[in-house]
């Protein structure tokens, strides 16, 4: 290495340091140990959820949240469901199905199919960097695959995800080449994340 790749060098490894310091001023930590996934589970618009009303066939079926908050759901019309967890989407239609005297002791359960209103976010050295709708149960591998996967210049087990609870932001380090090889836990997404994927310095 020549003087000026090790001047280079320097200068490069300095600034980190200093980014570093600067992000521990802001509260910003650097961990390898994930904090736990925010279980944000209410329902927003375009999220997926299907509705099992039994013995109710008709009543039975999916249905897309739309973009002012509601359903359509049979018999009952637009139904508000924004901000709702599903089990309180459950509750509410089987309530409005008795005091509305369609059903006397309706039972109604509510599963979610897809979480289009939380998503995550997949940038750097993978293949189609981008925004993406958060499943059910979600991790770190999973979110990098629906990413196209890693390019040919990832660091794969230097991936960082950012990750916001409350006013601390929190990064930590996810060894996803140790993962995929049964090494090191997976880790579970939420809503919000910012998974990064840096390249290779060589």
């Amino acid at each position: 290495m020549d003087r000026h790749s090790r001047l280079l060098l320097v200068t490069l490894l300095a600034s980190l340091v200093l980014v570093a310091f600067a992000c521990s001023k802001r509260g910003v930590q650097v961990t390898e140990v994930p904090p736990p996934a925010t279980d944000d589970t209410t329902l927003g618009p375009g999220d997926v959820f299907s509705v099992r009303v039994y013995g109710e066939e008709a009543m039975t079926g999916s249905h897309q949240v739309a973009p002012d908050g509601t359903i359509n759901f049979p018999l009952l019309g637009a139904v508000q469901v924004n901000g709702l967890e599903p089990t309180e989407v459950a509750q509410k239609i089987q309530t409005e199905l008795v005091e509305r005297d369609f059903l006397r002791d309706p039972h109604v359960s509510v599963y979610v199919e897809e979480y289009a209103s939380k998503r995550v976010s997949v940038v750097g050295a993978v293949a189609n960097p981008g925004t993406f709708p958060l499943e059910p149960g979600m991790t770190v591998v999973q979110a990098i695959s629906m990413a196209g996967g890693f390019s040919s210049l990832a660091d794969r087990d230097a991936t960082v995800v950012t990750r916001r609870i409350g006013d601390e932001i929190i990064r930590y380090r996810v060894p996803v080449d140790r993962v995929t090889k049964g090494q090191a836990e997976d880790v579970e997404v939420a809503a919000g994340d910012i998974i990064f994927v840096p390249e290779r310095m060589f």
